[in-house]
């Protein structure tokens, strides 16, 4: 990012930098843009149908089953819900002056006169209008466009859950398909995010140059404290959960989960932290390992609190960086295209961005507008796991208590062990 930004400042002394830049430098900002575009659908129907299919245990666990997705779907939905609340008062692309958002629409914008009219349809449309947007009448020509991210998710719950419903027997081979299908399109972001760095340095050039106002970045700095000061909340409504439901002080909580959230945020992957997740909260919290090994591997899968809380945020602010203002209805719609991607979101690192062009494509909101928060994604990232992970165990830690299976910690010295 800073390279870029220093790069694009030196170029622009010269009188050929600048088409320098959008000629040789900004292509490969673009292609690492649509590379992200391009597995978002696959990424959702794969990781999506996985992440259902692998909940088949809910038939004999259906009491715990239930309460644990329904507790996810809650929390995920306060996060969204939050952070709408916490962007649309700090509004922080609102801070970009007039001119600036004209140079960000002329060159970002593409068909953003285009999203405009689309969004100002879809106020004079039904109260039910969108409902009837959420069936596709064909699934591979809404498949086509990351417009219609709400009705392949559609689809995909719909055949995951048909997936459970069938003898396992006849499943097997269809669900054997979609889980590789899911670590293919893993390592396909894996790859791409090799090349994160080289997209940051193109996509900052490119964006010094065609819109050179300092308020772009400054509006940049406030998402960037919007999006930490929703998470924040976030912890405080976790800590808030935890002494209400389950009698706990914030410090037992908080001390007892920490190394788990130290993990999280240098690895910015539920997935790698799980193992250690799955250990504080058995061994720390007093969670019993009957509960703690059913609703944690499924949180790492379907709980992405932090990840849905940054999508809400940043739709909003691309959407306040171009002008647009987004009807209540949009708004509602970011809550479940949020909610539902964040089932489909995978536990690595990068996966949020990705779910993003989704929640862009059906609010309406430019892509491009990607090109605008990439360059302080990967610290954002960092600290939305620290959410995902917290999220996880405060929910492990309801359910069990729910269950009466919420006792006390098995290392009853563990302030001592976290020490050494």
């Amino acid at each position: 990012m800073l390279v870029g930004v220093l790069f694009a400042l030196l170029l622009t002394n010269f009188d050929w930098g600048a088409s320098f830049i959008g000629d040789w430098i900004k292509p490969f900002g673009t292609i690492f843009i649509s590379s992200l575009k391009l597995i978002a659908i696959p990424l959702i129907l794969a990781a999506l149908i996985k992440g259902i299919s692998d909940l088949k245990d809910i038939s004999s666990l259906s009491k715990m089953g239930m309460r644990t997705i329904s507790i996810y779907v809650i929390t995920t939905v306060i996060a969204v819900s939050i952070g709408l609340t916490v962007v649309s008062l700090i509004q922080p692309g609102k801070t970009i002056n007039e001119n600036t958002r004209n140079e960000l629409v002329e060159a970002y914008g593409g068909d953003a006169d285009a999203k405009l009219q689309a969004a100002a349809a879809q106020k004079d449309a039904g109260p039910l209008q969108a409902l009837i947007d959420l069936v596709p009448s064909n699934i591979v020509n809404a498949a086509s466009s990351n417009r219609n991210m709400l009705q392949v998710i559609f689809f995909a719950v719909f055949f995951g859950i048909s997936l459970i419903l069938i003898p396992e027997e006849k499943a097997k081979t269809v669900k054997e398909f979609f889980d590789g299908l899911n670590e293919v399109i893993l390592k396909m972001v894996d790859l791409i995010m090799l090349a994160a760095p080289y997209g940051v340095f193109a996509l900052m050039a490119a964006l010094v140059v065609e819109a050179p106002s300092a308020d772009l970045f400054a509006a940049l700095g406030m998402y960037a404290v919007s999006v930490v000061f929703g998470l924040l909340l976030m912890v405080v409504f976790y800590i808030v959960l935890v002494k209400v439901f389950t009698k706990k002080s914030p410090k037992f909580f908080l001390n007892g989960i920490a190394p788990a959230q130290l993990l999280a945020f240098s690895t910015s992957s539920s997935a790698a932290t799980l193992p250690v997740t799955m250990e504080r909260v058995t061994e720390h919290l007093g969670v019993e390992e009957e509960v703690s090994s059913f609703v944690l591997p499924i949180g790492a899968t379907i709980n992405m609190d932090g990840t849905s809380l940054y999508q809400a945020v940043a739709a909003v602010f691309i959407a306040q960086a171009f002008g647009m203002d987004l009807s209540f209805a949009t708004q509602l719609g970011i809550i479940a295209t949020a909610t539902l991607a964040s089932i489909g979101s995978a536990a690595v690192p990068g996966a949020g961005m990705v779910m993003l062009v989704g929640v862009l494509g059906y609010a309406g909101i430019p892509e491009a507008g990607l090109a605008l928060i990439f360059a302080v994604d990967r610290p954002l990232d960092m600290c939305r796991t620290v959410i995902n992970v917290t999220g996880d165990a405060t929910v492990s830690m309801l359910v069990a208590k729910s269950q009466g299976k919420l006792g006390d910690p098995k290392v009853k010295n563990w302030d001592d062990t976290y020490n050494k």
